[in-house]
């Protein structure tokens, strides 16, 4: 009898797909964990980038560019782990 808590498309694989499926999945939550961790840092240089976009002249303001691209990578990483991880019914923590 098929396992019932799978999805249908995930019942009738072979060993090969599973593996593909797996690494799929483990790639997804090293995206999520690089994703927080970009956001703790994005954070963190949140408190210098204030501080570089009222005293620096001009346009010379590389904390706040350095910001921007943290929250960046840190949606681009989180979208693309949330995708990866897609189907997957369990909480993965190593």
């Amino acid at each position: 009898m098929a396992n019932t808590l799978l999805p249908v498309e995930e019942r009738n694989l072979t060993p090969d797909q599973v593996e593909q499926l797996d690494r799929r999945r483990r790639r997804g939550q090293l995206f999520l964990t690089i994703c927080l961790q970009c956001t703790i840092v994005a954070f963190l240089v949140t408190l210098w980038a204030g501080q570089d976009w009222t005293l620096s002249p001009g346009w010379m303001h590389p904390m706040v560019y350095w910001d921007a691209i943290m929250f960046g990578a840190a949606i681009f990483f989180g979208v693309a782990g949330i995708r990866l991880r897609r189907g997957s019914t369990e909480f993965i923590s190593y």
